[in-house]
């Protein structure tokens, strides 16, 4: 399992942020530039430069080779470092979940597989479950991207159950 540390202050304030991490989502894999970033996004470039400079002065972004642009101006793509999924519980406010909200309503229903399940399991079988889950989650992560292969996006959640006291 990855050993995550905890964030530092200014790591986990650049995180929260939905909008950071849809930009991160949006630079995985694939160096992006602010404008190509912006018009994923339907954002102001500007706005999308101001969050795009906070997450690579934290680390979570990284510029890659200066490249010039259709019409000859100089464009900086940005990559993510995957920096994020080394630490613990980065963003503990609703970012995370909001962020994947924003994305899950631009996916046509019908291409969402979704799944709840509520469970009743003793202590050390709850710590098994979790256990087992995470430990897929970073045999899959740990794979490499292939670049030619649909892009997929995951979101679990284990909470306790406020319904069932």
């Amino acid at each position: 399992m990855t050993e995550r540390r905890p964030a530092t202050d200014a790591e986990a304030k650049a995180l929260a942020s939905a909008l950071r991490l849809r930009i991160l989502r949006i630079c995985l894999g694939e160096a992006r530039t602010n404008k190509e970033i912006a018009s994923i996004l339907g954002c102001d470039p500007a706005t999308v430069l101001h969050h795009t400079r906070t997450l690579v002065r934290t680390g979570f972004l990284q510029a890659q080779e200066e490249r010039r642009g259709a019409r000859g101006a100089r464009e900086i793509p940005y990559l993510a470092t995957r920096k994020s999924w080394q630490l613990e519980a980065a963003a503990r406010d609703r970012s995370m979940l909001d962020a994947f909200l924003q994305e899950l309503a631009l996916v046509p229903a019908a291409e969402v597989d979704s799944t709840r399940l509520g469970l009743r399991l003793p202590p050390a079988e709850m710590t098994e479950f979790r256990t087992r889950l995470s430990a897929l989650i970073e045999e899959f992560a740990a794979r490499p991207d292939d670049p030619t292969a649909p892009a997929w996006s995951l979101f679990v959640v284990v909470h306790p159950d406020p319904n069932r006291p």
